[in-house]
């Protein structure tokens, strides 16, 4: 996290790479960049001397394991941002620490080590070799770094498999859909396992069904894996869809940075808000955000009259049911309890129905919205252990999704 001025804030531990106070001048020397960086407006400043603004006093954190997504419009600086961190782009002023170590003043040979050994990228346009067949493309890491022809292979073919193109190896580039490129691009990177890789809008060139799928792999792989990743995107809900973290950019400055359902939520400013206009925020918001207290919860051992007078003191027609360790076990309904209490049932056991629908809290509003409004009980929630964690009333979906400003509980 970062305090209100951008200075990084988390603990040192827990850091894979930090940037404080990060700037990158275009097209001047040492001492003109710092002359215009020092007046009131920088940005007209390097301008005035020929050069350009790409990043100004970017300050930010990614935790070890994270997917950490750079995001704006073109020109906003995320790729100068992103090219600085494995030094691509030599900043002009600032820190950027990797694992502790600032490498804005490794030497080359170091930068080299850092690159070969810590760092991965995948670029837009895959970047692959065309007469190399997808196999040596996939291995080319392991053979710049050395390694034998049979381990390289080895790798890359293992590297293949988990990017979903088992038995592509001899085909060459030319052979391949973008979308498969791109995976083999992904591959490449997979086989040197980096602890940090970098992707610079990776799937930007591919047509929508691809990227959706290109989108659902990488969340697959980060999820087993964990690996920090760094993602440049100018696709909103591609950011939301797959950020643990996203830092929003504009000439070259962050604008914001948060859970992607916060910066729905609280935009920082109208810029943000109007970002965020368009997003999808049914793919966006999660049952854990909407997540209200369930009004009334009865327990297995209630004597059904005490239970229906329960509903009547609540206004209400149904009723939840728990049993040990507050394991949710269905509902029950005031019908149903008329019916226990002239049937002299001594307890509900024998009276909870499972007329509702059942969410983890982390599951996708737009994957269950469909079911709102369906059963007695609204859209419930239970957590990994089976226990009732609250419920998703009908009314708060419509009141998200219909004004951002109104997800009170994100």
């Amino acid at each position: 996290m970062t305090d209100p001025y951008g200075t990084p804030t988390g603990d040192p531990e827990d850091l894979a790479i930090v940037g404080r106070h990060l700037t990158k001048a275009y097209g001047l020397d040492g001492r003109a960049a710092t002359k215009a960086l020092a007046a009131a407006d920088p940005a007209a400043a390097v301008a005035a001397a020929g050069g350009f603004l790409g990043a100004h006093d970017v300050s930010f954190e990614v935790r070890k394991g994270e997917m950490f997504v750079i995001m704006g419009l073109s020109g906003s600086g995320k790729s100068t941002l992103l090219r600085m961190i494995n030094r691509l782009n030599v900043p002009t002023s600032g820190e950027l620490l990797i694992g502790g170590e600032d490498i804005v003043t490794a030497s080359k040979a170091r930068l080299r080590e850092l690159r070969n050994q810590k760092i991965g990228m995948v670029f837009q346009h895959f970047s692959l070799f065309p007469h190399r067949s997808v196999r040596d493309n996939a291995a080319y890491g392991l053979k710049v770094r050395g390694l034998p022809r049979s381990e390289r292979y080895e790798r890359a073919d293992a590297a293949l498999a988990r990017v979903g193109l088992s038995g592509k190896g001899d085909k060459f580039p030319h052979e391949l859909s973008g979308g498969m490129r791109q995976r083999v691009g992904l591959a490449r990177a997979l086989a040197v396992d980096p602890p940090i890789l970098l992707m610079d809008e990776p799937f930007s060139a591919l047509d929508p069904l691809i990227r959706r799928d290109m989108q659902d792999l990488l969340a697959g792989l980060q999820a087993e894996d964990r690996r920090t990743t760094v993602f440049v995107t100018h696709d909103l809900n591609e950011a939301m869809r797959i950020g643990d973290q996203i830092m929003v950019m504009r000439d070259g400055k962050v604008v914001q940075v948060g859970a992607g359902v916060d910066i729905v939520a609280r935009p920082a400013d109208s810029y943000v808000s109007e970002f965020v206009s368009d997003v999808d925020r049914a793919r966006v918001l999660t049952a854990r955000d909407l997540l209200r207290p369930a009004l009334l919860s009865l327990d297995v051992a209630e004597p059904p009259d005490v239970a229906l007078s329960k509903l009547a003191d609540n206004e209400a027609n149904g009723a939840f049911v728990t049993g040990a360790d507050d394991r949710l076990l269905g509902v029950v309904t005031d019908t149903n309890l008329h019916g226990a209490i002239n049937a002299r049932h001594r307890d509900l056991s024998g009276v909870v129905t499972d007329d509702y629908h059942v969410v983890e809290p982390d599951a996708i509003v737009g994957d269950f919205m469909q079911h709102s409004g369906r059963h007695l009980v609204p859209i419930t929630v239970v957590d990994a252990q089976g226990r009732l964690a609250g419920v998703v009333p009908r009314a708060a979906i419509l009141s998200a999704l219909s004004n951002v400003r109104e997800v009170a509980h994100a």
